[in-house]
C-alpha cells in the first residue's frame, strides 16, 4: 500500500490545498493530510478550526485522514504513519528553492521515504493562505476570496471578520 503524508499550516485550507489533496488520492492509496506546527509563524486559526475547515471541504473518504503533529520533524511523523512518501507543491522559484532542499535534508533523515512534488496549474499556482489573508478584510473582499477557497473556509472568514 503507497502511503503518503502532506503537510502544510492549512492556515486557510484554499482550493490549492483541496488540488494537491485531490492529486494526492489519485497517486496513493491512503493519504495522510497533516497540520504541522511552525514555531516561527503567527496562526490566524486555531489547529482546531483548521481541521475542522478541512474535514468540511473534503469528499468523505477513508483513504484520507486529517490529522496533526507537533514538535516534530515531517520525516519523523511520516515514520509514525508508515508513509512512503511526502507530498509537496510547489509555486514558484522560491518554493523550488527551499523544497530542493528540504528534500535532500529528509533523504538524509529517512532515505527510505520519497519527496513527490507537484505544480499546480496556472490559475492556482500563485494561492497561499497568506495571500487570503492578507486580502481579507477591505470592503468587497468577499467577492475576490470566494473563487480561492473552498465554501466552509469563506463561511469561516466572512464569521472571523463579522466579530
Amino acid at each position: 500500500m503507497r502511503t503518503a503524508v502532506y503537510a502544510g499550516s492549512f492556515d486557510p485550507p484554499t482550493n490549492g490545498h483541496l488540488w494537491m489533496i485531490q492529486q494526492g488520492l489519485e497517486l496513493f492509496d491512503h493519504l495522510y493530510v497533516a497540520i504541522g506546527s511552525n514555531p516561527s509563524k503567527t496562526y490566524t486559526f486555531s489547529v482546531e478550526d483548521r481541521m475542522e475547515m478541512l474535514k468540511q471541504s473534503l469528499p468523505s473518504c477513508e483513504r484520507l485522514t486529517v490529522s496533526y503533529f507537533d514538535n516534530r520533524y515531517l520525516v519523523d511523523y511520516a515514520k509514525e504513519v508508515n508513509a512512503q512518501y511526502i507530498l509537496r507543491g510547489i509555486r514558484s522559484p522560491g518554493d523550488y528553492e527551499y523544497e530542493r532542499v528540504m528534500r535532500h535534508i529528509n533523504g538524509d533523515m529517512a532515505p527510505d521515504i520519497t519527496t513527490t512534488i507537484l505544480m499546480p496549474p496556472r490559475d492556482i499556482a500563485e494561492l497561499s493562505s497568506s495571500m487570503i489573508k492578507g486580502l481579507t478584510g477591505p470592503d468587497g473582499w468577499e467577492s475576490i476570496i470566494q473563487r480561492y477557497v473552498p465554501d466552509p473556509v469563506m463561511q469561516r472568514l466572512i464569521k472571523q471578520t463579522d466579530q
